[in-house]
């Protein structure tokens, strides 16, 4: 494709803008249980209205733009006081979790070069559950990741083993509240003793988790401290466009005091242009993302949000319930939070997955990793609740029909064939024929995942992210 040698009419452009919506999941009916947070249509109105009002204003020079501070310093303050900060704590706002933990492992970093100089490669202490951005992050930086276990019944950070594995270059310790694979809260207040008795920093990831979890305790539910009210905590994120409803590209990351946050900011002026000073890693950034979050905060309100969490919560509970009376079915752990996790000892989740989504549900998949075995995840939404005695009745259903279709045989000779293979060596005929094991030609989005994800899952980790990248290497072309 070329840039058009007359430019195209607004109507024509459109009707093109639509028609590619045509294969994307219907996220509106409720009936997507991933990536998206429904507010409802209204809150949604206002919203993109705030979002588009300031979608040209540069969020990088508040000096040109002070609207941009002010939106920033009212919305970091409704967050500071959502997670119990005092005046002390020092906040941002970033584009999403991602860009929020690279900050916190930045911050951590730095603040050791600062304060530990003889530290030259610094370590951070991550529950095998953290979030993958960790792991970016830590590529990214160059800090080494130290992984450690957690217990395989509750997929709770198991702070003896993280004891295990400091060592005098660890500048970091990470839980998280909660882990998006289950749902659970790591055991912040115990992090929080190891962390003062050590004298580390300590980063509490609540980008999926902190923003609704405040309004599921004054619902009733048992939820242990994570936030700044637990000694030894020094950071925390905590996205606005997850279950803050926000538009996305909306997240928070939070310090107990400046003297961390300064470790976090940037500045240049070894240059010949501008000088720049970044708080987060963007320097230019519209201002529609962080216009819009204000917006649905305010819009929306705390009595807003306490209803959307009544209905999360309600449908929760509806969901695991059901879940654990379907015999071939299992949850993986007890989920504190309106995301679900579950698996089967007897037939394909992959394939039950797979008939989920050919009835018209988006449910993912996540594969297998130290003791979480292949599951299917549910983000639950308040659009979801009319929707939970369908979804359990076809997840029934779907239980059987995979009990019918054949699995184990792909997995296991991918397995046979490849599975000593180390990612260095994977050719590029030798990528292409696992694709075509798994009836994918070139780089066609597959209608059915089952056989893809089982052949991921047969796969050491480090194979599967050598695949990924070559596929998406072909992908994005």
């Amino acid at each position: 494709m070329r840039i058009p040698e007359k430019g195209i009419g607004r109507e024509e452009l459109h009707r093109e803008l639509e028609a590619y919506r045509e294969h994307d999941v219907k996220w509106r009916t409720g009936r997507t249980w991933a990536y998206v947070y429904d507010p409802g249509a209204e809150a949604e109105e206002v919203i993109k209205h705030a979002y588009v009002s300031y979608l040209s204003e540069n969020a990088l020079d508040p000096t040109a733009f002070p609207s941009m501070l002010r939106f920033e310093r009212e919305v970091i303050q409704m967050a500071r006081n959502h997670l119990a900060g005092d005046d002390g704590v020092f906040v941002n706002f970033a584009s999403g979790a991602t860009e929020s933990l690279i900050l916190a492992v930045k911050t951590a970093r730095d603040w050791a070069r600062a304060h530990r100089p003889q530290i030259t490669v610094p370590e951070m202490i991550l529950p095998t559950t953290a979030h993958a951005a960790f792991h970016k992050a830590a590529h990214y930086l160059d800090v080494k990741p130290v992984v450690s276990a957690v217990d395989p019944v509750t997929f709770k950070a198991d702070v003896a083993d993280m004891r295990r594995a400091i060592t005098p270059n660890t500048v970091l310790l990470v839980g998280s509240a909660v882990s998006y694979a289950h749902g659970v809260i790591d055991p912040i207040e115990e992090i929080g003793r190891l962390a003062l008795e050590k004298n580390l920093l300590f980063h509490v990831d609540g980008c999926m988790g902190a923003f609704m979890l405040q309004y599921f305790r004054r619902l009733g539910a048992e939820v242990p401290p994570f936030d700044f009210r637990v000694p030894g905590v020094t950071s925390i994120s905590m996205d606005l466009h997850k279950y803050g409803f926000a538009a996305k590209g909306a997240s928070t990351i939070l310090y107990r005091s400046k003297e961390y946050r300064r470790h976090q900011i940037y500045a240049c002026a070894g240059w010949t242009g501008y000088t720049v000073v970044n708080p987060s890693v963007q320097s230019t950034k519209s201002g529609g993302p962080l216009a819009a979050a204000w917006a649905a905060m305010r819009f929306i309100g705390d009595d807003g949000y306490m209803r959307l969490a009544a209905q999360a919560l309600e449908a929760t509970r509806r969901v695991v319930d059901g879940i654990k009376k379907i015999p071939d079915l299992r949850v993986l752990g007890e989920p504190e939070m309106n995301l679900v996790a579950f698996t089967s000892d007897t037939v394909s989740i992959f394939h039950v997955i797979d008939e989920m989504n050919a009835r018209g549900w988006y449910v993912q998949p996540q594969l297998a990793y130290g003791g979480s075995p292949e599951n299917c995840h549910l983000s639950i939404n308040p659009a979801s609740v009319k929707w939970v005695d369908d979804l359990l009745r076809d997840l029934r259903e779907c239980v059987e029909a995979a009990r019918r279709l054949p699995s184990g045989q792909i997995g296991a000779q991918i397995k046979e064939m490849f599975g000593s293979l180390e990612p260095a060596a994977l050719t590029p005929e030798t990528f292409a024929q696992m694709l075509g094991m798994a009836g994918i030609q070139g780089t066609a989005l597959p209608g059915r995942m089952a056989e893809i994800n089982e052949i991921m899952n047969a796969l050491s980790p480090a194979l599967r992210e050598r695949l990924l990248v070559e596929y998406a290497n072909e992908l994005f072309r």
